[in-house]
This record gives C-alpha cells, sequence and structure tokens, in this order.
C-alpha cells in the first residue's frame, strides 16, 4: 500500500541519522529519499538508508536486524540468543517415524514384519548371510526387494549397540484402531494390560510377548511418557509387535473408564497393597474380564491411576524382602488372571 509523503510526518534527528515516523505507517513501506519504516513506532527505525552520515556503509559479516530500539546494525558479535523451548524426545520420535518411519532390526522382528500384511514396509536392508537365512520367500510375498549390503558398512540409522543380524526394515507404526474394537469382551478371553509409564523398550516388549502368550487382547499405554514403537522394542518382543495390539492413549485414566465401562474390573498392581492378586481373583466370578495396571519400576502406579483401579492388588513374595521388575510382574498376573479367565 502506498501511502503520500505529505501524509506522513519525518523527522531527521542529528545523532546517528535516526528516523522517526509516523505510528500508522505500514511496515516495510519504502518512502522519499530511501527510507525505509519497518515497525509501527516513535523510536530510531532500525534501517535507515541514505540518512546516516556518520556511520558507513555496513561491513559484509553485518546484516540488518528486527528492530529491538537499540543499534541499527548488529554484527556477529552482537547477535541475540533465542531461548527455544527443547522438544521431548517422545515429539520427536513420533516426528522422525511420520518423516522417515521407523527401522525394525533382527531376523526374528523382520521376518514376521514382512509376513504381517498391515505393515506398510519401506525398504529392506540385508547382509548376503542374512538374505540366506530369510530365503527369498520371505520378502518375495511381501512385495519388497531388498537391498544386499556389506556387513561392515551397513547403511542403516542404528544404534552402534543394536544387534541387527544383518537384517533391517523400515516401516510405519501399526494402527490398531480404537480402544473399544481391541478390547471389546466378545469371544475369547477378556484380558487387558495398562502400563503407566513404563518407558523401557525392553520392559514393554517383553510385555508384548507375554501377552500374547497368555491371550491378552491388547497391552495400553499413555501416548506420552510411554515406550515408543522402535525396533530395540520390536526386537526384544521377537515377533509379537507385529500380532499383539499395542495401543497408545492420550490419558490413561480415560481409557481405565472406558474399560471400566465395557465391564472390565481393573486391578492395580502395587507392592505395599493389602490384598494378594490371588485373593481378588478368588472373589471375581469366573470368566470377569480383567484389566492389570502395572507401573513404572521405582515410582510404581501414580496416584491418580491409584484412585482408577477398582482394587489394589500385590504379588505376595516367600520372604520377606522381594522385588520383580514390571515385565516379570506382568508376566505372573497374566499367568494367574488366565487361569480365571479361561
Amino acid at each position: 500500500m502506498q501511502h503520500r509523503a505529505d501524509a506522513i510526518t519525518l523527522q531527521r534527528c542529528e545523532r546517528g541519522g535516526a528516523v522517526v515516523g509516523d505510528p500508522g505507517i505500514e511496515p516495510g513501506v519504502r518512502l522519499r529519499e530511501g527510507v525505509t519504516v519497518p515497525c509501527h513506532t516513535l523510536r530510531p527505525v532500525a534501517h535507515c538508508e541514505g540518512v546516516d552520515k556518520r556511520r558507513p556503509h555496513p561491513r559484509q559479516d553485518e546484516k540488518p536486524c528486527a528492530f529491538s530500539g537499540r543499534a541499527a546494525w548488529r554484527g556477529p558479535t552482537r547477535e541475540r540468543q533465542r531461548n527455544v523451548a527443547k522438544k521431548p524426545s517422545w515429539v520427536i520420535d513420533k516426528e522422525r517415524e511420520k518423516r522417515e518411519g521407523l527401522w525394525l532390526f533382527g531376523l526374528h522382528a523382520v521376518r514376521d514384519a514382512l509376513a504381517n500384511p498391515a505393515r506398510v514396509k519401506l525398504r529392506l536392508v540385508l547382509t548376503r548371510n542374512a538374505a540366506d537365512r530369510l530365503g527369498e520367500d520371505a520378502w518375495a510375498g511381501a512385495g519388497i526387494e531388498p537391498e544386499i549390503a556389506d556387513p561392515r558398512r551397513f547403511p542403516v540409522p542404528l544404534d552402534p549397540g543394536s544387534v541387527h543380524q544383518g537384517a533391517a526394515l523400515e516401516v510405519r507404526p501399526l494402527d490398531w484402531g480404537g480402544l473399544e474394537d481391541a478390547c471389546y469382551p466378545g469371544a475369547g478371553a477378556a484380558l487387558t494390560v495398562l502400563l503407566d509409564r513404563v518407558t523401557d523398550p525392553h520392559n514393554v516388549g517383553a510385555i508384548l510377548r507375554s501377552a500374547e502368550v497368555f491371550g491378552a487382547k491388547a497391552v495400553i499405554a499413555p501416548a506420552r511418557h510411554s515406550a515408543p514403537e522402535t525396533g530395540a522394542l520390536a526386537k526384544t518382543a521377537s515377533g509379537a509387535l507385529e500380532r499383539q495390539p499395542y495401543l497408545r492413549v492420550k490419558n490413561l485414566a480415560n481409557a481405565m473408564e472406558t474399560l471400566r465401562g465395557l465391564g472390565y474390573i481393573l486391578l492395580g498392581l502395587d507392592g505395599e497393597a493389602e490384598e494378594t492378586l490371588d485373593h481378588a481373583l478368588g472373589e471375581m466370578p469366573e470368566g470377569a474380564a480383567i484389566a492389570l495396571v502395572l507401573g513404572a519400576e521405582g515410582p510404581g502406579l501414580r496416584e491418580r491411576t491409584k484412585e482408577t483401579c477398582d482394587r489394589l492388588v500385590k504379588i505376595p513374595f516367600a520372604r520377606d524382602f522381594g522385588s520383580l521388575n514390571v515385565s516379570n510382574a506382568a508376566a505372573v498376573s497374566l499367568y494367574a488372571a488366565s487361569r480365571n479367565v479361561s
């Protein structure tokens, strides 16, 4: 938008050749005599072209800056540091998954992912030895051709300590649908597992294996502060990730309420509980739908999670002191509960 010069009040100041403009001037409007007014202000503007006679032309390493009310030009030593909030790791992982997919590695994880028609496959990288062990039928049915790689320079962005066995497959995360569809207590055992802030992918992978063995309908975790679907999780799950639904929900307490509405009884595993798991299961009717809720090692269940549970139970120990990690506790609990719901 052009402005008439006579509609603008410009006043030249002797110190530094600064320019004072009318606050109604639109940003970026070029005025008479080559003056640019970049902001609505009566203070000296950031850039004055052809007016400042005391200041030589800026050096090549300098650049014009947005008006800050201080200097018109700033060099490399006057760069302002911006406080940019660091993204949480789960946000970075999710953005990377959308942009690049995720890499599964290990012979078992890759073989089961290739055999899963629901899995979107992007790239398969194999060493000659891994290709011989998998066999051509493994990737021919999946509609993807492998890239044969040198084992000394494996061209896949994996952690240095990852035991890939010469096999890696880039895929998209699985979509298991909604909570009600996956956990509806219809035919089969009505048994689910909920994880409260369990972030170790090895623990979650082991829990997925146990959930598949004992017939759980799904493993449920919050979208934040939980283990995402990664190659390490898939390798620990040893193929169970392709068959066992792993749902990540926005709010764990709301998911628990949804399960309660479907008829599930929510049992929270707490080492300080008074009631044992066997006693609680013995009081339930045969075939009751059961949801086992387990917390992270150390912190355990959060207070709101405890309050949402129907009962808090513990696994009894033979001696005064004893402990199980969360994956072992899940396996023991799933075995005990599966006998009640079967």
